[in-house]
């Protein structure tokens, strides 16, 4: 593979230049202000705690939501098969960790056992993923009616699944999961049909894209940071009581 091809996949792409994507370049701000929200939120939960206190856990996601802003915009920009590594893979690794840390959070389950479980249905959702991409779009390259789109198809039924159950347990965050849920629907279609529009809307729809899942990233941080942290006393408490039951 040649990591400096250049790929052009967008109707708002031209020419090999590096603004030759102004609009679904800018538009990443979407993901950066997502990650902003989502510190601000944190910082008035944890206001008054000592600073021995900081979640870290919930400043790795954020980071990872800026960071996802950070590689689409060198994808959109250098549009190269590097660079599109780094628009991907900042995208499946706050999805794995984010779905590990909320789980953990709302099940008290210890963190690597869920991340085993995690990691082998990713590896299932992979498969299923790469059946229906095989466009330029995605890994496996070639035509792809989908636009690449096929990979993160698992993702959203996966995350109207979350939103389903927790509406069954009637968890406060429900609005926050089944709201991210729809708005990540929605992105889909924009990225699905942008090909399709290019000769009527030489834009095209991808920018939409990314301003719905910097939506998405948004209420998904802000449902994360307002379940309680299990706290350590309590799980020392209940290993005890555990041992002498």
């Amino acid at each position: 593979m040649d990591w400096s091809a250049p790929i052009d996949i967008y109707c708002e792409r031209t020419d090999p230049g590096f603004w030759s994507e102004p609009v679904n370049a800018v538009t990443n701000l979407a993901f950066l202000l997502a990650a902003l929200w989502g510190w601000l939120k944190l910082r008035e939960r944890d206001k008054g705690r000592p600073a021995a206190s900081t979640d870290w856990t919930i400043i790795g996601l954020i980071a990872l939501a800026a960071a996802i802003g950070v590689g689409s915009f060198l994808f959109h920009t250098l549009a190269t098969a590097w660079s599109g590594l780094a628009d991907v893979l900042p995208i499946w690794i706050f999805v794995t960790a984010y779905t590990v840390v909320i789980i953990a959070r709302l099940t008290g389950r210890h963190p690597a056992m869920i991340t085993a479980i995690i990691l082998g249905l990713f590896v299932l959702i992979a498969g299923a993923g790469r059946l229906l991409s095989a466009g330029p779009g995605s890994p496996s390259g070639g035509s792809d009616p989908l636009n690449g789109t096929g990979q993160y198809a698992p993702a959203v039924v996966a995350l109207f699944v979350f939103a389903a159950i927790l509406a069954w347990k009637r968890h406060p965050i429900t609005p926050l999961v089944a709201g991210a849920a729809a708005v990540f629907a929605a992105s889909l279609t924009f990225r699905t049909v942008d090909p399709l529009v290019c000769p009527a809307l030489p834009l095209g729809t991808h920018f939409l894209w990314h301003i719905l899942n910097g939506v998405m990233i948004a209420l998904l941080l802000q449902a994360v940071v307002r379940v309680k942290r299990p706290r350590r006393r309590n799980r020392a408490k209940s290993k005890i009581a555990r041992q002498n039951i």
